[in-house]
């Protein structure tokens, strides 16, 4: 993960929230926990100049700080982080190799969620999301590390169900797709080497899950 960035990023993004929160009449604060589904990356340019694979699915957790600027809208940055594999089939100098790489996504976004008010416990809500995606990797084979910073946006529908004025449960479907986060060949996650194909892979993670949502300021 590229430090210089990430701290950029979350300047920005703390700015714009702050700069929410003066207008907010309330904060929540968001607890997750999402199943993410299998995807399919892969590249093909040439019979020695390709990868393929699958990034696994698994568990995602989170959080997110979230301040309500009114009855119906808010805005959010948001935290999630998922530790995965990502069994891979590429040509390297000494022909077809097939390596399981250690993988975690980190993403840090920031969006906007718009809330309709059914009733008193049932509150379902949508909105878009922009951000960037930190991808870490690990080749156990060689124990080389590598990591990329890439741009990823998404979207997200589900309902908060309140259990007291206070404390809800929260039901979510969300997707998250990352730009050009798959490359290389004996590199996943940069691509560009002197042994490594130049072309990229998007990721797209399909989640499902839920978590708790607590809110103050009532």
């Amino acid at each position: 993960m590229k430090i210089k960035t990430l701290t950029k990023i979350v300047l920005v993004a703390v700015a714009m929230s702050v700069s929410y929160g003066g207008f907010a009449q309330k904060i929540r604060l968001n607890v997750y926990g999402h199943y993410v589904f299998n995807d399919n990356v892969e590249s093909y340019y040439s019979s020695t100049n390709f990868f393929n694979g699958t990034l696994n699915g698994g568990f995602q957790w989170g959080g997110g700080l979230e301040f309500r600027i009114n009855e119906g809208y808010g805005v959010e940055l948001m935290y999630f982080r998922q530790d995965t594999k990502a069994p891979l089939q590429y040509y390297a100098l000494t022909g077809v190799k097939n390596t399981t790489y250690d993988v975690a996504m980190n993403y840090l976004m920031i969006g906007g969620a718009r809330a309709l008010h059914v009733n008193e416990q049932v509150e379902p809500y949508g909105g878009i999301m922009l951000g960037a995606a930190f991808v870490d990797t690990k080749n156990p084979e060689t124990g080389t590390k590598q990591s990329a910073t890439k741009f990823a946006w998404g979207a997200r529908l589900g309902a908060n169900i309140w259990v007291t004025e206070a404390v809800g449960l929260k039901l979510q479907a969300q997707f998250i797709a990352t730009v050009n986060a798959a490359g290389g060949s004996v590199y996943f996650g940069t691509g560009g080497s002197g042994t490594a194909v130049t072309a990229y892979s998007s990721v797209q993670q399909f989640c499902l899950g839920g978590g708790l949502v607590f809110r103050f300021g009532q």
